[in-house]
């Protein structure tokens, strides 16, 4: 039996590039390699045009993409159970949901 090794240490830092941003439309691509999600900003710009300005897109390796998934999973059943479901459906005068 091996002896247990220690964790490492994890240090989060924000590069000089780091930006914050807000998306309502993230698209996703994916390939054999990797997912693109692509992340912008949708606006009804008239009764029958819905404008989505693309502003980011990152890379995640399938490895990475599925460790996303689950974290995501995880916090939205917190997010629901302190604040309730998360309704998909468009209020009145939204745009698509995405």
């Amino acid at each position: 039996m091996h002896p247990a090794q220690p964790q490492p240490v994890v240090r989060i830092e924000n590069g000089p590039d780091y930006r914050e941003n807000y998306a309502n439309s993230v698209q996703l691509r994916m390939s054999l390699w990797d997912f693109l999600l692509t992340f912008g900003l949708m606006r009804q710009t008239g009764p029958e045009t819905v404008m989505i300005q693309n502003f980011q897109g990152i890379y995640l390796s399938p490895q990475q993409a599925k460790a996303l998934m689950n974290v995501l999973m995880t916090n939205i059943q917190q997010y629901e159970a302190a604040f309730g479901e998360i309704r998909l459906e468009p209020q009145t005068g939204a745009g698509p949901v995405q």
